[in-house]
């Protein structure tokens, strides 16, 4: 552990979710005012090696399942206003849509220099057993080290690229995978960084300035199909004819669609024309869409739709309502969305 670590000054932004929740009749639930105590009964928190931190609480706190765009959008303003009175920051949220979020603050801080971790637990903070303990105590030491300076989710004994992240257990302690990218890091005895510094080069391609700002995120209506043998697309046509602004497509294997039924083309080609922006991803938790590698997909090309790689399905749904927000052209956000920009895709 460096012996500055002390120096550092993180702050904690406590979004809800189980790790601060308490049992009430109903279930586990989030309850104002009571995180902090609990924070406090945690002696490592207060070791002369740790890193002094700071609280931020939401109001109210939330349960993830109810996060949208207004709350990502609560987060980055609340590291973009002190984004110069700490070193890093650690987020803590809801496992349920915790990659989601990652990876919307991975696109809307742009030119971070600084940690912005993410974690939360599976057990609340004040059950026995509980991992969260583990978990914050991991996050404020990766924050304070300043290695990674990115967007990122640490839980159990991993760091991931936070817009890489997928919930891969409801009820396991280790809840999150990164199924194509490698773990930033493996935390056991030591903290074992598996790169150095800055583990992306952000692309130039959305840079408009070098400085840090925040891009905050529009509603949008984006919807996410996922392909399932003896699907008929005739029942998503009233989708194309509404046109929605983007749809996500979890197709089989590397792009490809059943030939089958011959409506999908058109459904997707209408909804193009309606301007919709169409993301061709794959339900395989690990691999690549090749469109046009296989004839069953090579369609979906020619009615224009576009490659998500590598990109997961939260990585997808969030870049394109942040392109969106940028109210680019729609050649641009096509352009910017089969791009890499902060190490979300590999193609």
């Amino acid at each position: 552990m460096p012996e500055n670590l002390s120096r550092k000054r993180i702050c904690i932004i406590f979004t809800g979710g189980t790790i601060g929740m308490v049992p009430t009749s109903d279930g586990f639930a989030p309850k104002q005012g009571v995180f902090k105590s609990e924070l406090e009964k945690i002696k490592d928190l207060a070791s002369p090696d740790m890193p002094a931190w700071e609280l931020v609480e939401f109001n109210p706190l939330l349960d993830s399942t109810n996060m949208e765009h207004i709350h990502w959008n609560q987060i980055a303003e609340a590291i973009g206003s002190r984004y110069d009175d700490y070193d890093g920051f650690v987020v803590l949220h809801g496992t349920d849509t915790m990659a989601y979020t990652a990876s919307a603050l991975s696109f809307m801080l742009k030119n971070l220099n600084k940690p912005v971790v993410f974690t939360g637990s599976q057990i609340p903070l004040c059950e026995l057993r509980s991992d969260g303990a583990h978990n914050i105590i991991t996050a404020l030491q990766i924050a304070a080290e300043g290695v990674i300076r990115e967007v990122c989710l640490f839980f159990g004994d991993t760091l991931i690229r936070g817009n890489r992240a997928t919930k891969y257990s409801a009820d396991g302690l280790l809840a999150f995978d990164s199924p194509n990218y490698p773990p930033l890091a493996k935390v056991g005895i030591n903290i074992n960084y598996t790169s150095e510094g800055r583990s992306y080069a952000e692309s130039d391609a959305d840079r408009t300035e070098s400085e840090f700002s925040v891009r905050l995120i529009d509603q949008f209506d984006i919807g996410v199909i996922k392909l399932y043998p003896g699907i008929h697309f005739e029942m998503f046509a009233p989708i194309a004819e509404e046109g929605v602004d983007g749809l996500i497509l979890e197709t089989f294997g590397a792009g490809n669609i059943p030939s089958y039924d011959k409506s999908l083309p058109p459904v997707i080609a209408r909804a193009i024309e309606k301007g919709t922006t169409v993301v061709v991803c794959t339900q395989c938790p690990q691999g690549t869409v090749s469109l046009g590698a296989y004839e069953a997909g090579s369609v979906l090309v020619k009615a224009g739709a576009l490659s998500g790689y590598n990109m997961t399905t939260e990585a997808a749904v969030t870049k394109l309502a942040y392109l969106l927000s940028l109210k680019r052209s729609k050649k641009e956000v096509c352009r910017l969305m089969e791009t890499n920009l902060r190490g979300e895709l590999d193609n």
